[in-house]
């Protein structure tokens, strides 16, 4: 899944101490294409190692739930490019496949994990032994996240249910899974994919702003408690991104948000991927219990 064998079964083998960097011409051949400046739609450019954050010391281990498209891909493939090695996780086996051989093409570390997170018992499963296969585990992104709309008069408790149970009870599994070897190695990052609807709220979606709003207090909650063995928790909340679940707004929609947008337009999952990548890093130490908007002005 998500690789060739040889490429695997290396991984597999692998120990934390002699896991490959990424091949020098892979990077070099990708960093002529690196613009600082925003990407367009659709792409990511990998940067070259001088231009990682932090020490490349290392090769540090991340978990990227929803990793196979939209802000999990954009995120899985940025920490890529800075030397991590990426564990995609997702129900989408084909999909994830196919993020894994893009990073791996590109010169970079990466396996492809099948789950479904609303598997509590599977999704702890996962995360402790990619922690037990690798020596380590570093850092912990929650991006999963599902959306199950209505007005709260005709929601069911099934859909309440089914969205909290997704986008935050399987947060806090993997959370929980991760402390204890993050405690061990003392380092961590745990950033909890948020979003602005967690924050102020939006008619039709009680059951997604109460979730979003349950990883801001769970994600303060564990910068408290583990702050003292190394570890940092944050949450990056985004606001009106490009990716499948804004599909279903029509053009008329879309222009009249963009209107009340400062920036006038929507984010690109790139975008958030920067700043994931700078929370993710080993320069990020002071900044936790934090939560960063990133939404174009939309609560400013």
């Amino acid at each position: 899944m998500g690789g060739a064998p040889a490429r695997e079964s290396r991984l597999q083998s692998a120990s934390h101490q002699d896991l490959p960097e990424p091949a020098a011409s892979g990077w070099q051949s990708n960093a002529a294409q690196y613009n600082p400046g925003p990407p367009r739609a659709g792409q990511f450019s990998f940067i070259a190692p001088s231009e990682r954050l932090g020490p490349a010391i290392e090769t540090r281990v991340a978990i990227v739930t929803g990793a196979s498209r939209g802000i999990g891909r954009a995120i899985a493939l940025r920490l890529a490019a800075d030397g991590r090695l990426v564990v995609l996780v997702s129900r989408s086996a084909e999909a994830l496949g196919a993020v894994c051989r893009e990073i791996q093409q590109a010169g970079g570390v990466a396996e492809a994990r099948p789950c479904d997170v609303a598997d509590g018992d599977a999704l702890a499963g996962l995360v402790e032994d990619v922690a037990s296969t690798h020596g380590r585990l570093d850092i912990l992104v929650n991006n999963a996240g599902i959306t199950r709309d209505g007005l709260v008069l005709r929601m069911s408790d099934e859909d309440f249910d089914t969205v909290m149970q997704v986008n935050l009870r399987s947060a806090f599994v993997a959370c929980r899974a991760a402390a204890r070897p993050m405690m061990r190695g003392r380092f961590g990052r745990i950033i909890n994919i948020s979003s602005v609807t967690g924050i102020i709220g939006n008619p039709g979606q009680a059951n997604y702003a109460a979730a979003k709003a349950g990883l801001i207090g769970m994600t303060k909650s564990l910068a408290k408690e583990l702050g003292p063995k190394g570890i940092t928790a944050n949450v990056v909340a985004p606001g009106f991104v490009e990716t499948s679940m804004l599909d279903a707004l029509s053009p008329q929609l879309r222009e009249q948000v963009t209107k009340t947008l400062p920036v006038r337009r929507f984010g690109r999952p790139e975008e958030i991927a920067h700043a994931v990548s700078f929370v993710a890093s080993d320069l990020s130490g002071y900044l936790t219990g934090q939560v960063l908007i990133i939404d174009g002005g939309l609560v400013c």
